[in-house]
């Protein structure tokens, strides 16, 4: 068994991370597509609004709730029991969610889902996009009826957002200037609350008043909702951590990609998480075992009166010196996590815009699979 098959056959969540740009989304897709084949039945969680997507999984759009895919579309023969979800991610409904679950009764929900201040960091606060996804992995893997989740993360600047976000809700639970916003009228907290709302007048000054008023609002309609939220992030980060989650990092060949991904494996240590599939994207197909500097002397030698000739030996001198450059590049990943597998994905001649392209993507991770017309997909 390959780590790929484990990924797929052991596993219940799988995490696909990675930089933007370099195929995340399309291969998080593959490897739950891949998963539904083998009966499980599987749930893709994405952030790319690209209709694309949506059509190659054979959707017209894809929303917030999940969605099945007609099984005959991705299993025509019907060879699987297993089914096929997907979803994408929509920050401000899973925060509403979480506000509807915590909330002690319906006004305390109304109040913060109608305030100005929640509504307008609700969907853009730094952190709640990368808290979100996890939370929308925790849903759907406790209570989504799926046995297999992969999440494809938000490509954001720092590596570890995501793994990093439930604690960062824990520390702004546990800070002193939420407490003093959330209590101020206690009186033990009197003479702090005064320097407080002394705090606040500057600031009205600067930003207006409207705006502090809808801030001191939220949090405190928020108050007896963060022990729901403070333990609810507590699960989310041990679920991360979990023996049956895998993270998947994906990559491709340039050296900007790969130093990224240098750097989440590293930090990602830090965590004590490891992991468990490279996956390496658009890699250029080799055709000969000869270097490139011998082909391109080849090229200089070979008979001007065949000018055909001459240009084939400089094209493949191109390719090969593409090829050998990027097996160099390879090699000084493999050596920062030697015990990582890597799984390498042709660049392909068009993009992924139907089941059948995407199942050749699967066919490379997972070797001969059935596409969805039903014929073999060769890697």
């Amino acid at each position: 068994m390959t780590a790929a098959d484990a990924l797929v056959d052991e596993r219940a969540v799988v995490i696909c991370c990675g930089t933007g740009g370099v195929g995340k989304t399309t291969t998080a897709a593959a490897i739950a597509l891949e998963a539904a084949r083998r009966g499980r039945n599987a749930c893709v969680v994405t952030i790319d609004p690209a209709r694309r997507l949506a059509n190659a999984l054979g959707l017209d759009s894809l929303s917030d709730a999940a969605t099945e895919i007609a099984h005959e579309l991705w299993d025509p023969k019907y060879l699987s029991a297993g089914s096929l979800s997907a979803l994408m991610l929509d920050t401000k409904s899973t925060f509403d969610h979480l506000v509807e679950r915590y909330s002690t009764d319906p006004e305390q929900c109304a109040r913060i889902l109608d305030n100005r201040f929640y509504r307008n960091v609700s969907g853009a606060l730094g952190g709640t996009q990368e808290y979100m996804a996890m939370e929308k992995l925790h849903e759907l893997h406790t209570t989504g009826g799926f046995d297999f989740v992969v999440v494809d993360t938000p490509p954001t600047r720092h590596a570890l957002d995501f793994v990093e976000a439930p604690g960062r809700l824990l520390q702004l639970l546990d800070n002193r200037i939420f407490a003093l916003l959330m209590a101020p009228t206690r009186a033990y907290m009197k003479v702090a609350s005064y320097a407080m709302q002394t705090l606040l007048r500057t600031i009205a000054r600067v930003v207006g008043r409207d705006v502090i008023d809808d801030v001191i609002a939220f949090f405190r309609a928020f108050e007896g909702m963060e022990q729901g939220f403070r333990e609810r992030a507590a699960v989310v980060q041990s679920l991360i951590g979990a023996e049956t989650t895998s993270f998947v990092l994906i990559t491709t060949p340039r050296r900007d990609a790969l130093a990224e991904a240098e750097y989440f494996a590293l930090r990602l240590s830090d965590y004590e998480l490891s992991i468990d599939a490279l996956v390496v994207n658009r890699v250029h197909p080799c055709f000969t075992e000869t270097p490139a500097s011998s082909l391109n002397k080849l090229a200089a030698a070979a008979d001007p009166v065949n000018p055909g000739l001459v240009e084939r030996y400089k094209l493949l001198a191109d390719l090969q010196t593409m090829v050998e450059y990027e097996t160099n590049e390879l090699r000084k990943v493999h050596e920062l996590i030697p015990d990582t597998p890597i799984s390498k994905i042709p660049l392909l001649s068009a993009d992924v815009h139907d089941l059948d392209s995407l199942g050749e993507i699967a066919g490379h991770l997972f070797g001969d699979r059935p596409n969805a017309a039903g014929n073999v997909s060769h890697s």
